[in-house]
């Protein structure tokens, strides 16, 4: 399975939704920064999101997914299994 990573904060329905969606998937593992806690890694997520500031902000390997929303309709598009496994 893929490497999952997601940008986060402790409030954010968004999130919470996103890794309900990943866990019901089978994804076990998702390595979580959380940018309330670590404000200097919003930077980080600002540059590898091409400048998105809303989270989630979620990556399935090397593969930009962007919030919530797109992980959703990856799934709706039967596209989200082909991501995870590759």
């Amino acid at each position: 399975m893929a490497k999952v990573l997601m940008y986060a904060t402790a409030v954010c329905p968004y999130c919470v939704r996103a890794e309900q969606l990943l866990r019901r998937k089978g994804v076990t593992e998702i390595e979580k920064v959380r940018v309330d806690l670590e404000p200097q890694r919003r930077e980080e997520m600002l540059a590898r999101s091409n400048g998105m500031r809303t989270v989630p902000q979620i990556f399935i390997g090397d593969t930009h997914v962007g919030g919530c929303d797109d992980l959703h309709e990856l799934e709706h598009a039967g596209k989200l299994d082909g991501l995870l496994a590759a």
